[in-house]
């Protein structure tokens, strides 16, 4: 069974932001915060690595199931899940591409690559 969604108030902060932080911890203790793009789909919030598999936040998140999102001084802590399928995909890069296409239209076509696509979070409550 999948985990629960992020409450309403979560998903339309992350849905009005251009960038979020993906804040996780290194093996040193210390905290790694990165900017990255979040969108809301059917009610869920998804994030990718831009970096693909190589993106440590993206590494350290998906081995933790868990990340830290900071949005200004408001730490919201989530689990993450791999959300991956065919259509599911389709319509998490059409997201991409309408909340950040114009804005950054090369970034966004990293975004919605098959290398970043398969990095494919689902944001859910912890």
């Amino acid at each position: 069974m999948s985990a629960a969604p992020l409450d309403q108030p979560t998903l339309e902060l992350l849905d009005e932001r251009i960038e979020v932080d993906a804040r996780t911890p290194r093996r040193d203790g210390s905290l790694s915060s990165r900017p990255i793009w979040a969108v809301v789909v059917d009610g869920d919030a998804y994030v990718r690595s831009y970096h693909g598999e190589r993106g440590a936040w993206y590494r350290r998140a998906l081995a933790d199931r868990t990340l830290t999102i900071g949005v200004d001084d408001t730490e919201i802590a989530v689990a993450v899940e791999p959300a991956r399928g065919a259509e599911l995909d389709r319509r998490i890069s059409d997201a991409f591409r309408a909340k950040y296409g114009k804005r950054s239209p090369g970034p966004t076509e990293a975004m919605v690559s098959d290398e970043v696509t398969a990095t494919t979070l689902r944001l859910t409550a912890p």
